[in-house]
């Protein structure tokens, strides 16, 4: 009996925006198939989008190939999003001991951005007959996805929100409470959601911003990308000056505007458009430009020029992201309906954490040459472009009342158009 390495699931719409829970369900740990759900979020061009929690139909999927009764994955609950979400995550494994002031342990929160940052309370009731046993029939199980509260602008709105539209958000695995979101209006807000108040909205780029990363284990320090073509750090203990890390050349051969721009203007240059930190060594981030088929690897203690330059893609990169293992694979998917598996802990060296944003700056590291890496260690190729990736948390072992069981590890999923594809790495 070989364990399954694929799962798939059809959504009734195209999907955009996906992350794996990040832990079982609560009070449902013995419940194992609750490791093993999706959010994920619409992308249709109206006012009609949604956004749905997707889990196991049955845990024989995970061991037994022919067992086709069943999809893989069936859709626990969904409800109304309007606009697209351009971001949606689970709340962190941290989030689960964190000492909340209206938050019911027996919930999960999910957020989201688009016109607002959206928490929902998420709640899956398996009344008082739950079994212990994988595949023992139980109680049946009602989840359920509700609005818990929108905050946009500086302010919790009610229906309509005021702020300009949110690109992407960062969720604090620290202080869960601590969610920092990024918009096209140039600004980078932080927020507390337990009390559903700006923290603090700082102007971080010249142009829209894109993406946002709070620095592992840090409560006071994120990086940000934008349309400027910058990657800038900023520490909220010292919010007069932030530290630009890496700029995207300028392209070459672009013609004179005709209007002569101002002293400040810069020169057009490439937008940045996601950022994430290695999370074993936080010295480390990965980025990519608008319509690049290359991923840099920057190092915070030598900013100012990529240390890595990863080329196997042929076609625009949509999305990036870092495993959980204790050596954790970068994932890269592009255009080229690829997905790419990369290991870089042979080319990076170990070093300690940034404790602020400028401390790095005091002890460089010598010049390092830019390695070129053009050998992923897995590949996938999808049917179609792969528009966003998301990782589970290492997932451990179970064992099946037929006795079969499944090893711990990774997934990873895949969108895929319409469809969601599950790989274990």
């Amino acid at each position: 009996m070989t364990q399954t390495t694929y799962l798939q699931y059809e959504a009734p719409w195209p999907v955009h925006s996906l992350d794996w829970c990040k832990t079982p369900a609560p009070g449902q740990h013995l419940w194992a198939r609750s490791a093993y759900r999706l959010g994920i979020a619409s992308f249709v061009e109206n006012y009609n989008n949604r956004i749905a929690v997707v889990g196991l139909q049955d845990e024989r999927v995970l061991v037994e190939d022919d067992y086709t009764d069943y999809p893989d994955f069936a859709t626990l609950c969904e409800v109304a999003h309007g606009y697209p979400a351009t971001s949606l995550q689970w709340q962190p494994a941290s989030a689960a001991s964190h000492a909340w002031s209206n938050k019911s342990p027996s919930t999960e929160l999910l957020a989201t951005t688009g016109d607002a940052l959206r928490i929902w309370e998420y709640v899956s009731d398996t009344g008082s007959q739950m079994s212990g046993y994988v595949g023992r029939q139980s109680a049946p199980v009602t989840h359920n996805l509700s609005l818990k509260t929108a905050l946009s602008g500086q302010s919790k709105v009610q229906n309509q929100s005021t702020g300009a539209p949110l690109t992407n958000f960062s969720w604090n695995e620290k202080v869960p409470s601590l969610i920092v979101t990024s918009s096209i209006d140039t600004t980078c807000t932080v927020w507390n959601i337990d009390t559903a108040a700006a923290v603090t909205q700082l102007i971080a780029h010249d142009r829209e911003v894109y993406d946002v990363a709070w620095l592992p284990n840090s409560t006071d320090i994120f990086v940000s990308v934008g349309a400027d073509g910058s990657l800038r750090a900023f520490d909220l203990r010292s919010l007069e000056h932030s530290t630009i890390l890496y700029e995207t050349p300028a392209p070459k051969n672009v013609p004179v505007p005709s209007v002569s721009p101002s002293a400040s203007a810069r020169p057009p240059t490439s937008p940045l458009l996601r950022i994430a930190f290695n999370p074993s060594d936080s010295n480390y981030m990965s980025t990519f430009h608008m319509d690049g088929s290359e991923v840099q690897i920057l190092d915070m203690r030598s900013p100012g020029q990529p240390v890595i330059e990863l080329k196997a893609h042929h076609a625009p990169i949509n999305a990036l992201g870092w495993g959980s293992a204790e050596r954790p694979l970068l994932a890269t998917a592009s255009d080229d309906c690829q997905l790419l598996l990369w290991d870089l802990a042979n080319y990076t060296q170990p070093g300690t954490s940034p404790r602020s944003a400028g401390s790095r700056l005091n002890s460089p590291r010598p010049d390092v040459k830019k390695r070129v890496v053009t050998e992923p260690v897995m590949a996938y190729t999808a049917p179609s472009p792969i528009t966003n990736l998301a990782w589970s948390p290492l997932i451990k072992g179970m064992t099946m009342n037929s006795g079969f069981s499944t090893g711990t590890g990774e997934w990873v999923a895949i969108a895929s158009g319409k469809s969601i594809r599950a790989l274990k790495v």
